[in-house]
C-alpha cells in the first residue's frame, strides 16, 4: 500500500443528490455518475480524496455532504 493511501484509508464522505441534472452540462451529469449518483435522493459514500473533492465542487449545485468522517 501506498503513503497516500494508508493516510486516507479511514476518511470517508457522504454525499446526496439534491436536484436534477436535466439543465445542465453533460460533463456535470457524468460527474454525478461518477460519484455513484444519478437520481433525486441517492447517498453515495467516497473516499475522501482530493479528486473526490474536486468533482463534488463541480456540482455542488446538484449535491449536498451528508457526513464526513
Amino acid at each position: 500500500m501506498s503513503k497516500g493511501a494508508s493516510k486516507s484509508a479511514g476518511k470517508t464522505v457522504k454525499v446526496e443528490q439534491t436536484a436534477s441534472p436535466a439543465r445542465c452540462h453533460h460533463s456535470q451529469r457524468e460527474t454525478l455518475v461518477g460519484l455513484r449518483l444519478n437520481k433525486i435522493g441517492r447517498v453515495s459514500e467516497l473516499p475522501d480524496t482530493p479528486a473526490t473533492r474536486g468533482m463534488i465542487a463541480k456540482v455542488h449545485h446538484l449535491v449536498r455532504v451528508v457526513d464526513s468522517k
